[in-house]
């Protein structure tokens, strides 16, 4: 007589696993990136933080083992699924898409943006809501005015999309350019700005 469990036990099993190695890692202080799961109107989100604030957001379109494997590789490897000091950003973001929020105010964690980008991504959390600015503005105000194709590679790579907010860039033309959540999430999100 086999005693394989079935696969109802394996899944509680796994549960029970999951949820020791959450309290486990709180205890030890042994969790350096925390990471959870969020629907929205343009998907499903992950968003990630570190003790510092939260250091990504990622789009139902991109490869969640790449998300999670830069995280390991860039931040620590020490990274676990829990909505352990997640609670105030998924806040955030439900009343944005509420559209009872034109600002965040969750600290972020910058760890995986350096020089130039990192300028961009500071100057693009001083955009307003509802407002937007074309790639040259961008690099005027940053310093750089020939840094163009610059910016457009830092809004490109910007690890907080939404929190830090990439898609108020647009070409000089008006056109949308591009956005790491596809164009149709960008344009939902300047609709939503621009209802307001």
């Amino acid at each position: 007589m086999s005693t394989t469990p079935t696969p109802t036990e394996e899944t509680r099993d796994l549960e029970r696993l999951h949820e020791r190695l959450v309290r486990d890692a709180a205890e030890s202080a042994a969790l350096d990136v925390a990471f959870r799961w969020l629907d929205s109107p343009i998907g499903t989100l992950i968003v990630a933080a570190t003790p510092r604030g939260v250091v990504r957001l990622a789009f139902e379109n991109e490869v969640v083992d790449e998300v999670l494997g830069e995280l390991a590789t860039k931040v620590s490897p020490r990274v676990l699924e829990t909505p352990r000091g997640l609670d105030e950003v998924a806040r955030e973001l439900e009343e944005y898409f509420a559209g009872t929020r034109t600002r965040f105010d969750v600290t972020v964690d910058f760890a995986l943006s350096r020089g130039f980008r990192r300028r961009v991504l500071g100057h693009l959390t001083q955009i307003p809501y509802g407002v937007t600015e074309s790639y040259t503005e961008v690099a005027v105000a940053t310093d750089n005015p020939k840094a163009v194709r610059a910016v457009g590679s830092a809004c490109a790579t910007n690890p907080i999309p939404l929190i830090v907010p990439c898609h108020r860039v647009l070409r000089s033309d008006g056109s949308l350019g591009g956005y790491r959540g596809g164009l149709a999430a960008k344009r939902v999100l300047l609709d939503l700005e621009a209802a307001a």
